[in-house]
C-alpha cells in the first residue's frame, strides 16, 4: 500500500513539474513577442512580464482604433451617429450598408448600387472596377430618396462570347467588392 502511495506521489510530482515547465515555456514565448526597450534591462519576473504583455496588447488595441478612425476620416466616412430629427430621435439616418444588384443581359450590365449618404467613395470604386474589366460606361445616374442613394450604371462589356463570360465575372467581382466592404 505504501509503495502504491509513493508511486502516486511521484506521478503527481512529475505531472506538476511538466505543467510548470510548459507554463515557463509559454511565458517565455509571450515575453519574446513583446518588444523591450533595451536588451540591458534586468530580467522581469513572470507577473511583471504578464503586466507588460497586457499593457502592450492594450496599446496595440488603442492604436488600431486610432488607425481605423483615421482611415475612415480619410475615406470620408464619419463614425458619429446621424440621428433623424423628424423621427423619434433614436433612428440612424445616412448610415446604410451598401447593396448591389447586377442585371446581366448578354454583354450589357445594369448595376444598381444602393447605399446611405455616408458611402461617398463606393460609386467611384464601382466605376474603377468596371474600367479595370474593360467595360464601357454607357450611362450613369444618381438619385436620392430620403437617406438612400441610388446609383444606376449601364455598361457594355463587348459582343463576343468571351465577353459574355466577362459579364458574369464582372458581376461576381462587383458583388464580392460590396460584400467585402460591408464586413468592415
Amino acid at each position: 500500500m505504501e509503495h502504491n502511495f509513493s508511486s502516486l506521489r511521484t506521478d503527481r510530482k512529475l505531472i506538476e513539474r511538466n505543467r510548470r515547465n510548459q507554463m515557463k515555456e509559454l511565458y517565455s514565448q509571450l515575453n519574446s513577442l513583446v518588444p523591450h526597450q533595451s536588451s540591458r534591462e534586468p530580467v522581469l519576473s513572470v507577473p511583471d512580464q504578464l503586466d507588460e504583455a497586457a499593457s502592450y496588447i492594450k496599446r496595440l488595441q488603442t492604436n488600431l482604433e486610432k488607425m481605423k478612425e483615421k482611415k475612415d476620416s480619410l475615406m470620408g466616412i464619419e463614425r458619429a451617429d446621424y440621428t433623424c430629427k423628424n423621427s423619434g430621435g433614436g433612428t440612424t439616418a445616412g448610415l446604410r450598408s451598401p447593396q448591389i444588384e447586377v442585371i446581366e443581359t448578354g454583354s450589357t450590365l445594369e448595376v444598381v448600387l444602393m447605399n446611405g449618404l455616408d458611402s461617398r467613395f463606393m460609386f467611384n470604386e464601382i466605376i474603377r472596377l468596371l474600367h479595370e474589366e474593360g467595360a464601357e460606361i454607357i450611362n450613369a445616374s444618381l438619385s436620392v430618396v430620403e437617406d438612400t442613394v441610388f446609383h444606376t450604371i449601364h455598361s457594355k462589356v463587348g459582343d463576343s462570347a468571351h465577353c459574355i463570360n466577362g459579364a458574369a465575372r464582372i458581376s461576381h467581382r462587383l458583388k464580392k467588392f460590396v460584400q467585402d466592404d460591408n464586413e468592415f
